[in-house]
């Protein structure tokens, strides 16, 4: 193949200096961030302050797998849509030739759509191998956003029994994205792998420590190799995702982080462009404790976290088999 003949001007090039230079002037990136923040640093603060300190806890690493019993030709996603969901990129993530979405959306103008709701739900659980909760803005992202409608769903009983059989009888999979990340931790799905009803002591996501929303790129770096969600995943890897959300700061007692993290469900943290984990808000911009990005379940088949991953950073379990601790 020819050389590609088109008219062009060089502007710049990139080089490893860390500095923006031209001629004889050469201003450090870091300077040049800092007076392009400075102008409005008053009225949308970067920083709160807050101390920064290493939050590194060891990699997680396992060889114990359990293999899936339950064999299918293709796998099938049902992914629930409720008012406000918004993350279509999600459902489309996983479709394949091996694999297929199922979309569908709750009904709650009446009582009759409600009803129908609830028995389409379950026909469509019983049908799946993997429940996929999206985020979404419901009444302009307000506390807690959608995830307190798709909680309050998926704990009716009908739901309730439809999704604890699909764990606990047919090896299934859960995960939730964004606002999918909070309803999996209001029902209870993350961190305790089955709906229970959450106390004063349990997890919970927050408002950004900053007070209000981000949007930015973050670095991800996976901590726990227990789930099967991360089974392409590099233990230790770290991954470039946008991050988007006005509530993302995960909360825990000293408890719960212990426990979470000796059980290896601590799955991502943010971390820095060295991958090391703190409480900068620069790179920890929600004020995760533990700088934790994604949890997961006791045995890793429940996993939520911010933002969808790519294909790269994980992978959806094979059609034959999958495998998990």
């Amino acid at each position: 193949m020819g050389e590609l003949s088109i008219t062009y001007t060089v502007i710049g090039e990139v080089t490893g200096t860390g500095a923006l230079e031209y001629g004889n002037v050469s201003i450090p990136l870091d300077e040049a961030l800092s007076a392009w923040n400075r102008p409005l640093e008053d009225v949308f603060p970067t920083e709160t302050g807050v101390e920064k300190k290493s939050l590194d806890i060891p990699a997680y690493s396992t060889d114990k797998v359990y293999i899936c019993k339950n064999k299918v030709a293709k796998l099938t996603c049902s992914f629930p849509c409720s008012p406000a969901t918004t993350v279509s990129s999600t459902a489309r993530w996983p479709s394949s030739a091996r694999r297929e979405v199922k979309q569908r959306v709750f009904k709650n103008l009446t009582a009759s759509d409600i009803r129908e709701s609830v028995e389409m739900f379950r026909e469509e659980i019983r049908k799946s191998q993997i429940i996929m909760f999206p985020g979404g803005f419901s009444a302009g992202d307000e506390p807690d956003g959608s995830a307190k409608f798709i909680a309050a769903v998926f704990r009716n009983a009908v739901l309730k029994e439809e999704t604890e059989k699909l764990l606990n009888e047919r090896d299934g999979l859960v995960i939730g994205i964004c606002n999918g990340f909070q309803a999996l931790i209001k029902l209870g799905l993350v961190p305790e792998g089955r709906i229970v009803e959450l106390t004063d002591s349990s997890p919970t996501l927050t408002t950004n420590i900053i007070g209000r929303h981000i949007s930015k790129m973050g670095y991800i770096k996976v901590v726990s190799n227990q789930s099967p969600w991360l089974r392409k995943a590099a233990l230790g890897g770290v991954y470039a995702n946008p991050l988007s959300h006005g509530e993302g700061r995960f909360v825990a007692n000293a408890q719960w982080i212990e426990k979470l993290q000796a059980n290896g469900q601590i799955a991502t943290q943010y971390v820095d462009n060295f991958g090391s984990a703190s409480t900068d808000e620069y790179w920890n911009p929600n004020g995760s404790y533990m700088a934790i990005e994604g949890i997961t379940s006791p045995t890793g088949v429940c996993w939520a976290r911010w933002r969808t991953p790519r294909e790269s950073e994980t992978a959806w379990p094979s059609t034959s088999r999958w495998s998990r601790i």
